[in-house]
């Protein structure tokens, strides 16, 4: 039960890629792919944490943050 209330309260950030990926380094690629996105004006809300908001900080020219949930 205890772990139930862990899960129930994750906070998630939503992502959309508002930039194209071509002609950018090939890293900046691999973490589009990684947050689930690779085309223009595709979103994904994904798990706030560590990992991921360093991933958003790596590609922030390409994405924006559209929402973040507590």
């Amino acid at each position: 039960m205890m772990a139930d209330k862990k899960t129930a309260a994750k906070k998630t950030v939503t992502v959309r890629q508002i930039k194209s990926a071509n002609r950018k380094p090939a890293v900046q690629t691999a973490t589009l792919k990684g947050l689930g996105l690779g085309k223009i004006r595709r979103t994904r809300t994904l798990e706030d944490t560590p990992a991921i908001r360093g991933m958003i900080r790596a590609v922030s020219h390409l994405v924006e943050i559209v929402e973040e949930s507590k």
